[in-house]
């Protein structure tokens, strides 16, 4: 009995373990592959015709500055579909005859279905459409670099989610996390050959695929882009990385805030995280790079869950096994290693290099969002949004 427990020890040990040195594997398969080569956008017969919708829910006040920055944009083959879903909208008038307010008659509560409210009312048949929330901001190139990949043949592209505000602690320690992930999750792994993960926003599909994926399911709560993206990759389709697409996204700037979207987003992982397994299993039976590597990536644990369980298990071994300590500190080293690799491969701002010594007070509050997690959705639908910026103020300083 005790050779099992300790045998089930050592395999709970390296499957937790792995997570800290995963990150720095890909970074060197990254480095050995090379960046991926994009073809020069040539366009087709026609143009690109993107739908941008936009989708809000109860607020409004930041609807008008998206819109601004839409406006701003070189590429002009777009309509934009406001969804403004239980919105007062008695106020949202537009002079421009390409933005389209929609007000649907009943609470959708489910960006799914607000996607899809914008879709069926489509005034022309647009090939692209591309999600963009209400506190976003759009860079002006932002649809020029989407035009590349899709003109490359990708059907699906993941653009960059900046910082829109680094105002607070809480905001720089959020920007550090995205652009970790980013780095990783987005750059480093459509690199290697697999594909980039879904943020929820910036992203763009033809629009045939995204029907295809989602008109057949009615997804709620959060995580659309998470169902997304598996059925994306049980087709076997590579989602596409653009760093330079560009939306500004506001971070969060208060504790309240940061434990509703968190417990979101953590009762996301719960739920979702065993289609990584389906993903694996058919990247097998496909011998697919993407797939396989996709899943496996899917089902890592959120940052601070596995960083507070190594943490756990290195304290125990302090009595059970100082081999195993020292594989422990060695793993924690290839993580803050590649973690640094990450920040010092983007374009960091220095305030968010200030932020890092308040990791222990985001990680507490990390804790509280797990805590509210089986009851995330009953919280809160949306986060609140506190920050008014327009895309001049940003660009500007630049």
């Amino acid at each position: 009995m005790v050779e099992v427990l300790n045998i089930l020890w050592i395999a709970f040990q390296v499957m937790l373990g792995y997570n800290l040195v995963f990150p720095l594997l890909l970074y060197i398969l990254y480095k050995l592959s090379g960046k991926p080569k994009i073809a020069t956008a040539q366009g087709g017969d026609e143009p690109n015709d993107y739908a941008i919708i936009v989708t809000a829910y109860e607020q409004t006040y930041s609807l008008k500055a998206v819109v601004d920055s839409i406006q701003k944009l070189k590429y002009d083959n777009y309509l934009v579909y406001i969804v403004a879903d239980k919105c007062d909208v008695t106020d949202l008038k537009f002079d421009d005859e390409r933005v389209i307010v929609l007000r649907p008659e009943e609470t959708l509560a489910s960006n799914t279905r607000s996607h899809f409210y914008a879709i069926n009312r489509f005034v022309r048949p647009h090939n692209i459409l591309t999600i963009i929330d209400s506190d976003n901001l759009v860079h002006p190139d932002y649809l020029d670099e989407l035009n590349r990949y899709f003109d490359a043949g990708y059907t699906a592209v993941q653009g960059v989610r900046d910082a829109k505000n680094l105002d607070t602690t809480y905001a720089c320690l959020d920007a550090a996390r995205d652009i970790y992930y980013h780095f990783y999750d987005g750059k480093v792994l459509f690199a290697v050959g697999s594909s980039a993960t879904l943020a929820g926003s910036g992203m763009a599909f033809t629009t045939s695929l995204y029907r295809q994926s989602l008109e057949h399911l009615d997804v709620t709560g959060a995580g659309f882009d998470k169902v997304l993206q598996a059925q994306i990759l049980q087709r076997n389709l590579r989602i596409a990385f653009a760093e330079d697409a560009i939306v500004y996204d506001e971070k969060t700037t208060r504790s309240d805030q940061l434990v509703n979207q968190r417990a979101r987003w953590i009762n996301t992982w719960f739920k979702y995280f065993k289609l990584g397994f389906t993903i694996i299993g058919s990247g097998i039976k496909n011998f697919s790079r993407n797939q396989i590597i996709f899943g496996l990536v899917l089902l890592r644990p959120p940052l601070f869950i596995f960083l507070i369980l190594s943490v756990f298990c290195m304290f125990i071994n302090l009595w059970v096994s100082l081999t195993a300590v020292i594989v422990w500190a060695l793993g924690f080293t290839a993580f803050v290693l590649g973690f640094v690799i990450a920040l010092r491969s983007s374009h960091t701002d220095p305030r968010v290099y200030r932020s890092l010594k308040n990791i222990p007070v985001f990680m507490y509050y990390q804790l509280i969002s797990l805590y509210n997690s089986r009851r995330a959705n009953k919280r809160s639908v949306a986060t609140q949004h506190y920050h008014e910026k327009s895309i001049n103020d940003i660009i500007d300083k630049e």
